[in-house]
């Protein structure tokens, strides 16, 4: 569990099954093949989008719902000015949130494939280049 001290509280953030679940409603994909059915996926891209393109709004969306039925409670303002900060690191802020992503059971295993699939697309774009 990933822990943050914002204005003199101490919150937690959990990234387990439950934020799995509440991240992947964020998008769905239609399933091809099985007209009328999608996949919810959007953990993959909120992840990547933490992990891979450190996009400071995807962060507060990942925080907001790793912090979801924790007490107490942050909310998404909270986090903008936790982040709009001048104190706080948002480089080693981003790192800390990844290495919890890569480390926890529910999320592990997306990070690994996430960060060997942007490897290799940056290896081919390097070849490509030479």
């Amino acid at each position: 569990m990933m822990e943050l001290a914002i204005n003199g509280t101490v919150y937690q953030f959990k990234f387990g099954m439950g934020f799995l679940r509440e991240a992947n409603k964020l998008t769905t994909v239609p399933v091809q093949g099985m007209p009328g059915t999608t996949k919810e996926i959007g953990a993959r891209y909120l992840i990547a989008s933490v992990v891979v393109d450190q996009e400071p709004n995807a962060l507060v969306d990942l925080l907001d719902l790793a912090n979801k039925g924790e007490n107490p409670r942050v909310t998404k303002a909270m986090l903008d000015s936790y982040i709009d900060s001048e104190e706080v690191d948002i480089d080693e802020l981003m790192e800390k949130t990844k290495d919890f992503l890569s480390k926890a059971n529910a999320t592990k295993k997306a990070v690994k494939e996430i960060l060997k699939e942007y490897e290799e697309q940056m290896a081919k774009k390097k070849a490509q280049e030479q």
